[in-house]
């Protein structure tokens, strides 16, 4: 498999503003939502998330640690997700494509794929004037963070993988649990959809999984933008962009990938393939972390993140 998922789930409440972030408009015709946080001259950590999940699953405290650290942190909205462009109405081949890809055949057509994802992000630093950044992506949002690597490779500092896999099905394939969980029909309400956060148990933290945190940020979530349509032609795009390992084989960019040992949706063997095809990649496999980034983790990802950025920047001095 290889889909991302909602935001993770085992992190404290965070605040967040719902509405009067600014909003790049691509001249592909995308308006894509984003939030700057830091200094304009530190070094740029973009910041992509994960299928359906918004802008705002990075929890604002997560981040804040990142700013406090030197670097400018730059999030953003995926394509139909969150408050960026929604393509209403546009059909996606989705049960096609799948079938397609798991058979060995070529897809279908499909609305976009992760390249177009890809330039999307690149838009929202061009749209910033920002030439290079430090890319990192969680489960989808890792994906287009390899794709980001592979495409435009000048305009990458570095990559960090999270949770994600390089487009082989025959890696990081779900649990039947877990595919049974992200499949599942959206649901009907705003209180139904709240009571939905127990089914993030399923890939998340064995032990710092917190039910009370999950239903308050799914009330959050779906307040801001509850967009089930949208997942149809990500997922679609998944599959469509069909497998990376080859050219993340070739690629010479600085590479970290952080996978959790709990991870059921996309099970340790996505992270553990993917940083064996990328050449001198490091490979951090985190105890008590699923498909998420629980808070009391949050000290390893922050030490590991930026000691790569910065032996990345350093380099890239020599």
């Amino acid at each position: 498999m290889g889909a991302g998922i909602v935001p993770p789930c085992g992190s404290v409440a965070q605040e967040w503003e719902t509405v009067g972030m600014p909003q790049a408009m691509l001249t592909n015709g995308m308006s894509i939502e984003f939030e700057s946080l830091g200094a304009d001259d530190a070094p740029v950590m973009l910041w992509i998330m994960g299928f359906t999940a918004q802008m705002t699953a990075w929890d604002d405290r997560f981040l804040a640690r990142f700013v406090d650290q030197g670097f400018r942190v730059v999030r953003f909205d995926n394509r139909d997700c969150g408050l960026s462009t929604k393509l209403d109405g546009v059909v996606a081949p989705t049960d096609q494509v799948t079938a397609a890809v798991l058979m060995g055949q070529t897809p279908p057509a499909v609305p976009y794929t992760l390249s177009d994802m890809a330039a999307d992000a690149v838009g929202v630093l061009d749209h910033l004037g920002i030439e290079r950044a430090h890319v990192i992506g969680a489960s989808m949002g890792g994906m287009i963070a390899q794709t980001f690597a592979i495409e435009h490779p000048g305009r990458t500092a570095s990559l960090t993988s999270i949770m994600s896999m390089p487009g082989d099905v025959a890696y990081g394939t779900p649990t039947p649990e877990a595919m049974a969980a992200l499949l599942a029909p959206p649901p009907p309400s705003r209180a139904d959809y709240i009571e939905s956060a127990a089914n993030w148990a399923v890939w998340c933290s064995k032990k710092h999984f917190d039910l009370a945190e999950a239903k308050d940020r799914a009330g959050r979530e779906y307040d801001r933008s509850f967009y089930p349509e949208g997942a149809h032609r990500q997922l679609a795009a998944i599959y469509a962009s069909g497998d990376r390992s080859e050219k993340l084989r070739a690629l010479g960019i600085p590479s970290l990938v952080i996978h959790g040992r709990d991870d059921t949706l996309i099970t340790p063997s996505g992270g553990e393939r993917t940083a064996e095809l990328i050449p001198g990649a490091r490979l951090l496999m985190v105890e008590d972390m699923g498909h998420d980034l629980p808070a009391p983790l949050w000290d390893v990802y922050v030490e590991e993140i930026c000691d790569h950025a910065r032996a990345a920047t350093a380099g890239a001095g020599r």
